[in-house]
């Protein structure tokens, strides 16, 4: 266990698929649990309270808002609020949030509801995409693939003002780890806001432990915590062949184990999401299953 995260963890599940309009994905709370996840952790030493899921709601009311190009816009808003109010609540009760996914659009609730109890957070992001889309750059109005800009106060006023102040990072305390496709709009942000961005040209060229030091100063310079926002797809397809959005040549488990150790071992990670897991297109919950072994490593679980 890792003395530096309270004992008391709460898991909140978030069925959400409409960030992605694709089904599979709002069953990965569901895998991820199935996969021991909980046993896992108590075997580690922690008190887990499972507060169960949110409901999402799918029908055609909750389409594509008429004003913009944004998919189930008013619906993933709304469960972001509530994610963001049970988040901080949790963390004002003196648990430490664990948020299973669904679609990365539940990062804009997550994000929201932490900032409210730290601050001044830092974010550590894997993922083979940017995630900082807007209506404006987007080919698909997808919204899961615009959280990361919603944090750092670009996008929609529906899904920038959830939780309050616009912006909840600072775009200079962001780092994307294992990118490797980007849409034209999203490099042109990355580049202007200052993002550090290592794809997996720097990985290759690194190594990941030197990434991840350099990812945690970045993250964990003048703040007050670290924030991990993990997407299954960062991982390569050959190992996690469950995701909706797979991009080749990506980041082994190895190297995944290894960065969620180090995050662990640096003392400063506060909260975080696991998300795109999709069982419909999964073998065997091999996806899960890897999510669950790097959930244990980001929690201080180690061999000896």
């Amino acid at each position: 266990m890792n003395p530096n995260i309270n004992r008391n963890v709460s898991l909140i599940g978030v069925p959400m698929d409409l960030g992605a309009d694709r089904r599979g994905v709002d069953m990965g709370p569901s895998a991820i649990r199935c996969a021991e996840l909980e046993e896992r952790l108590e075997r580690v030493g922690y008190r887990i309270r499972d507060c169960g899921d949110l409901t999402v709601r799918r029908t055609r009311r909750y389409s594509t808002a008429p004003e913009s190009n944004l998919k189930y816009l008013y619906e993933i808003a709304r469960v972001n609020q509530e994610l963001c109010e049970i988040v901080s609540h949790r963390m004002a009760q003196g648990d430490w949030p664990l948020v299973l996914g669904g679609d990365h659009s539940i990062a804009i609730g997550t994000l929201a509801g932490v900032q409210r109890r730290v601050p001044r957070l830092g974010v550590i992001w894997f993922d083979a995409h940017g995630d900082v889309n807007t209506a404006e750059t987007s080919p698909s109005g997808n919204i899961h693939g615009m959280p990361l800009a919603v944090a750092m106060g670009r996008g929609h006023p529906l899904l920038t003002r959830i939780g309050g102040e616009a912006r909840k990072v600072k775009p200079e305390r962001v780092v994307l780890i294992g990118a490797r496709s980007l849409d034209p709009g999203e490099r042109q942000f990355l580049k202007e806001a200052g993002v550090a961005v290592f794809t997996m040209q720097e990985i290759d060229k690194l190594g990941m432990p030197q990434v991840m030091e350099q990812a945690l100063h970045v993250a964990g310079t003048e703040t007050d915590g670290v924030h991990l926002s993990l997407d299954l797809d960062g991982l390569d397809p050959g190992e996690a062949p469950g995701v909706g959005t797979p991009v080749p040549a990506g980041i082994s488990l190895r190297e995944g184990l290894l960065a969620m150790e180090m995050i662990s071992e640096s003392g400063r990670l506060v909260s975080a999401e696991v998300v795109e897991v999709n069982p419909t297109l999964d073998i065997r919950n091999r996806t899960a299953k890897a999510a669950v072994e790097l959930i244990a490593a980001f929690m201080g679980e180690r061999i000896l």
